[in-house]
């Protein structure tokens, strides 16, 4: 009985709690902070600007990091997105209260006070997040059984490749069948679940499986390929009156890469001065390790493909074989484990940026060995210098070292299809969520082969 009223007020409950917790969290800064500030809890300008500047400054970082979208993502995300979004705005929030009380006569000079209790504030509302969080998805998933669902593809790589992301998401969703998309009792196995997943379909047999789909309202979910990116960027065109979606192939206008350029040396010079103590700890830990070299350079592919060398922290063992880092990978050196674990090693990319080579935000730039073999098997895969290769990105944000190179590039083309410079800002910020992922830098796994007794075509 409890589950069918949760139910029934599924969307109406989510936008109550989402209010609420983000009143909560405004309420804890004002009222933590009012200890040394007062005029916050008076109605006065300090109030209604604090307010203000509270409210549209987290919608901004709310919008860049995600929201409270209990039962769409598991609690850790959703809490790493929230607690990044509230401290960002605490601190701009913060920054705004010391200005305003500069106004006020008995303080007089800008000074930055109450410290303390901005950060017990922050330590307040990471707790309130985590409670909440946890929560509101144990009160969605009590309410909401998994989905029942069925994986329909052409190959079982390709069964594998939806397969690794479905089990970690086993209270949204449970696999019910796995079957070929030639199989001819088919439609009956999507009429006996809630949601399809489709995986490497040719063309005209995914447009009859998702108007089947549509007709008869299920879920439909499909892994992107090069067309589905391009019309995702097209725009209504009427022509007469027939519609049509009509997409323009260009390129980054002057005025974009102006900007992007302008951007990437104002931030390798902030962050190379930010950086200087990482620099220095890192050096003379992988000189006392081994004596070796400091830097590791490689020759890597970026806008066009002209070849460059990208310039890392050594983190293995010299003279070794030039290959990806796999699971358990002995090459590895111990400071290069601590600097791969913290993504460090990555710094001296910096150098490639100043230089033009890269810019901070683009495709991650493969090796050359990579390029040649993803190239062969996936042609497409060229279609990724069509700007410079970046040191952070959607795929290297969203995705893992070990995620799949169709994948890679599918996020790849996403971002550049949707190129905007405030893209580049927002992808700079979640840039922060990759230190707090802990299988960001998941190397290949070589074993544990998935086998799927179910999967058979029709003879």
């Amino acid at each position: 009985m409890i589950k069918k009223i949760l139910k029934k007020l599924d969307k109406s409950l989510l936008l109550i709690m989402k209010l609420t917790l983000y009143l909560i969290l405004m309420a804890l800064f004002f009222w933590i902070m009012s200890f040394e500030n007062r005029p916050l809890l008076v109605l006065s300008r300090t109030m209604g600007s604090t307010i203000l500047t509270f409210t549209i400054v987290g919608a901004l970082f709310l919008r860049i990091y995600g929201t409270y979208d209990i039962g769409r993502r598991k609690s850790k995300p959703i809490i790493y997105s929230l607690v990044l979004a509230v401290i960002f705005t605490d601190i701009v929030t913060y920054l705004e209260l010391m200005i305003m009380n500069t106004i006020t006569p008995d303080i007089g000079a800008f000074r930055l006070t109450s410290i303390e209790w901005l950060l017990l504030t922050i330590v307040v509302q990471i707790a309130v997040i985590i409670l909440y969080t946890y929560a509101g998805n144990a009160l969605y998933f009590y309410a909401h059984d998994p989905e029942p669902c069925c994986i329909i593809a052409s190959t079982e790589d390709g069964v594998r490749r939806v397969m690794c992301g479905i089990n970690k998401y086993k209270k949204q969703y449970k696999v019910e069948h796995v079957v070929h998309y030639k199989k001819k009792t088919l439609y009956q196995f999507i009429d006996e679940t809630h949601a399809v997943f489709l995986c490497e379909i040719p063309a005209v047999e995914r447009e009859n499986i998702i108007n089947y789909c549509y007709e008869n309202k299920k879920n439909i979910y499909y892994t992107p390929e090069i067309a589905d990116v391009v019309e995702s960027n097209a725009e209504n065109y009427l022509l007469d009156d027939i519609s049509v979606f009509n997409y323009n192939v260009k390129s980054l206008s002057l005025e974009q890469r102006f900007l992007k350029r302008t951007l990437d040396l104002v931030l390798v010079i902030l962050m190379g001065i930010v950086s200087s103590p990482i620099w220095i700890v890192s050096a003379i830990a992988i000189k006392s390790y081994d004596h070796g070299s400091i830097l590791f350079k490689q020759k890597r592919a970026t806008l066009n493909g002209r070849v460059f060398e990208v310039y890392k922290f050594r983190t293995m063992k010299e003279n070794v074989e030039n290959r990806s880092v796999t699971k358990d990978d002995d090459r590895i050196t111990p400071p290069g484990k601590i600097l791969r674990k913290i993504r460090m090693d990555e710094l001296p990319q910096l150098l490639n940026i100043l230089k033009g080579d890269m810019s901070f935000v683009g495709p991650r730039p493969e090796m050359m060995e990579n390029v040649t073999a993803y190239t062969e098997d996936l042609p497409e895969f060229k279609y990724r210098l069509r700007v410079k290769a970046g040191l952070t990105g959607y795929a290297q944000i969203a995705g893992k070292y070990n995620t799949t190179p169709k994948d890679k590039l599918m996020m790849d083309l996403l971002y550049i299809e949707h190129y905007s410079i405030w893209k580049d800002i927002q992808l700079l910020f979640q840039t922060a969520i990759v230190f707090l992922k802990a299988d960001s830098t998941e190397a290949f796994d070589t074993g544990n082969k998935i086998t799927f007794d179910e999967f058979e075509e029709e003879e």
